[in-house]
Order: C-alpha cells, then structure tokens, then sequence
C-alpha cells in the first residue's frame, strides 16, 4: 500500500468530526498544501486534513519530491533534499554542458533504390538521442550485434518502448506519416540508425549529447565506413548556433602495390555450384599453416557486402565489409566483417566502395580465440547485379539437401 494511502487508512472506522459516525478514508490531493494528510471520505463529497503527512512521504503520486516537516523538497542530483542541483546534457550534476558536444543533422540523402539505408553511428556514451521525419518511410534501429532493435527485416514494429545499448528507446508513430525515436542514454555500445526507404527521402533529422573524447573517434570511424564527409557537426552549448561545418581531409589514398600476376578465370554455373553448395574449397587453399588441428570450418556463407577498406598485412589482404543481404548463412554474420584473403594479390580482388556476391567460410578454434571469415583464392566473389542475384538464387535449388 502507498505511503499516504496506508495514513489515511489509519482513521478508518474511527469517530472524527465530533460524532459518532465512522468513515472510510482514502487520499484526497486536490488540496491546496500537498504535504498535509488530506483524505477523501469513501463515498462522500468532502475529505479531511489530519495534519501533516509523516517525513519521507511523496508529495503526489509519481513525483520525485518528499515531504520533510510539511514542505515538498525535491532532492538534487547531488542527493540533497531541497538541493536545485541537475544533471547537464552531458550527464554531469550541475555541470554546464561543456564536457559534451551537440551533434545535430539532417539525412537528405535519397537513395537509389528502396531498402535500408545508413542515416548515422549513434556511439556508445550518446545521450538525449532524437531522431524525427515525416514521410512513409520508417526509422531502424540495429544494435552493435547486427540485430534489429525495431523495423527491421522489412518488417514494421509498434509504437513503444524498446531496449536497447544500456537505455530505453521510445518509438512514436503518429497518425500523420510522422516518426521519432527518443532516447535519455546514456547508450552502453554503438547503436546504427537506418531508414527503411519506401519513398523519396525529405529529411531525417537527428541529434545527440556525445563526450567531447568521443567525438574525434566517432568522426573518424564514420570516415572509415565510406560515409559522406557532411559529418554532424557539434556545437559547444545547446543555446549556441550552430559552427559552420568543418571540412573534413580527404582520405590519405593506399599506396598502389607491385603489379599483380592476372588472375584465373572464376566465372561459369560449375564455379558457383562448387563455393555455394558447400564443398571443401577452403580446405585446398589453406593448408596446414592457417589450418592447424582443432580448428574448425563452418559451411560456407554467401551473402551481398559493400567494400568498406582493404589493408595488406604480411601475406595476406583483409576487407572491411558491410553486410547487406545474407543469401546463406550456417553462423552469425554481424553488420560490419572483416574478410581475409591469403595474398598480397587476392584472385579475385575487390574494389572500394562496390557491391559483391561473397561465398565465405568462417575458421573457428574450439577456445574462441581465432574466427575468420575466410574468401578463397579464385573463390567466388562476384560484382552484384540483378542478374547475378537470381543466378545464386538459383544455385541454391541445385545443393544437395
């Protein structure tokens, strides 16, 4: 029972008035003095106040305040009743909002096709997380372990409240073509905000509170994942206009290589079977260096990735890649992979910034330590396209169960 439920409870059955009669009594907080223990007669047009409430009792339902000897003190973030001590944007009690910066933005970007496509990271740490449009299109949410919180997978989710990354995200959908997503934080990991395209784009706009640390890594990885250099740029205090944007420096180009010998051709329906279907590809090319006893192969997974990066690294060239479609998928595949070839000139070799078909085997060891997504040498890595994505659809008709 409520703590000023259960005092005016106490005068149940008890005279009061100077009469005989005895009442029922519940709490009554349309009096002026919400401290004092003002209760409603059960099935009675008045109430009665029986002084003040005890210490410690809420000053309305649902309110943070107490009262303390007849007055509602609301404790501070500081923890002292009475205390006007809050929390900045950046989290910090009676701070000024200079340990965080705003960054804020609008995603014109159209798109070229319908389905999902990046609006912005949301790094871990963000906080007072906002994001709004008004069109048919609808906002996604993934979380750091490539798995929908809301929207995704072309399905459309209810208006709510989500977790999600250490916090509660609420989802509004009004009646009109308009979303928002809102979130205090702040977020435990990174989160990616998408939109699912059904319709040109008019605007997504988004903000949040990042810690000034935060900023430069945050920057930075989106430069990495080949996002447009029109980063949202931060401002020092809410009340501020917004900097004129900063331009970012052109990415420092990959040295060229030493030309690498032609590769063999991979093309033809024989070819495809052979790395989609599931044989031992990997195993002719790995050898008993990259492929010591008690390391484990996963039948291989096919799936559609944008070439994020590519660095060489000993005798060995790996690939960041966005994942967009999973064709086949024998274990899990998060948003962002690395691929690993074996050669400083990988057959086939892949472009930045382009779409491919990969059928790819992921190399375990039973402690964990090592997992590799692995891409053969002359394996199947093809540049996607229509008429490429119904040829690996039919492949899958021709595996054996």
């Amino acid at each position: 029972m409520p703590f000023r439920d259960l005092q005016c409870a106490l005068y149940n059955g008890h005279p009061v008035l100077g009469t005989q009669k005895t009442y029922q009594w519940v709490p009554f907080y349309g009096a002026p003095n919400q401290c004092d223990l003002n209760c409603l007669a059960v099935g009675h047009d008045f109430y009665h106040s029986f002084g003040r409430v005890l210490d410690g009792t809420p000053c309305s339902p649902g309110a943070q305040g107490l009262c303390v000897a007849g007055r509602c003190l609301s404790a501070g973030c500081d923890g002292l009743l009475g205390s006007d001590a809050r929390e900045d944007r950046c989290g910090r009690c009676g701070g000024a909002n200079d340990s965080c910066l705003f960054v804020q933005r609008v995603f014109r970007d159209a798109g070229a096709f319908a389905g999902y496509w990046n609006v912005t990271l949301i790094p871990e740490g963000a906080r007072h997380i906002r994001a709004a449009h008004r069109s048919r299109n609808h906002l996604a949410l993934m979380g750091g372990d490539g798995r929908y919180v809301l929207n995704g997978n072309w399905v459309v989710s209810p208006a709510g409240t989500y977790e999600a990354a250490g916090t509660r995200v609420v989802y509004t959908r009004a009646t009109g073509p308009e979303e928002t997503l809102r979130a205090a934080g702040p977020t435990s990991e990174d989160l990616l905000l998408q939109v699912l395209l059904q319709e040109p784009n008019p605007g997504i706009e988004f903000e949040f509170w990042l810690p000034r640390e935060r900023y430069g890594p945050f920057q930075a990885q989106a430069q990495v994942l080949g996002w447009s250099p029109r980063q949202p740029q931060p401002r020092e205090v809410e009340p501020q206009p917004l900097e004129s944007p900063t331009v970012i420096p052109p990415r420092t180009p990959i040295p060229t290589p030493e030309p690498c010998p032609p590769c063999p051709d991979t093309r033809g329906r024989a070819h495809r079977l052979l790395h989609y279907c599931g044989s031992d590809f990997v195993g002719a090319w790995l050898g008993p260096r990259l492929c010591p006893a008690g390391l484990s192969m996963v039948p291989p997974t096919v799936f559609r990735a944008r070439v994020l990066g590519r660095i060489r690294q000993a005798q060995e060239t790996r690939y960041e890649v966005r994942v967009q479609l999973i064709y086949k998928n024998r274990s899990p595949l998060r948003a962002l992979e690395y691929v690993w070839a074996p050669s400083h000139c990988p057959c086939p070799p892949l472009a930045l910034h382009r779409d491919y078909l990969l059928a790819a085997r992921r190399l375990i060891s039973p402690d964990g330590t090592q997992d590799r997504l692995l891409l053969p040498h002359a394996g199947y890595a093809r540049l996607w396209s229509p008429a490429e994505d119904s040829r690996v659809r039919l492949a899958a008709r021709h595996c054996p169960l």
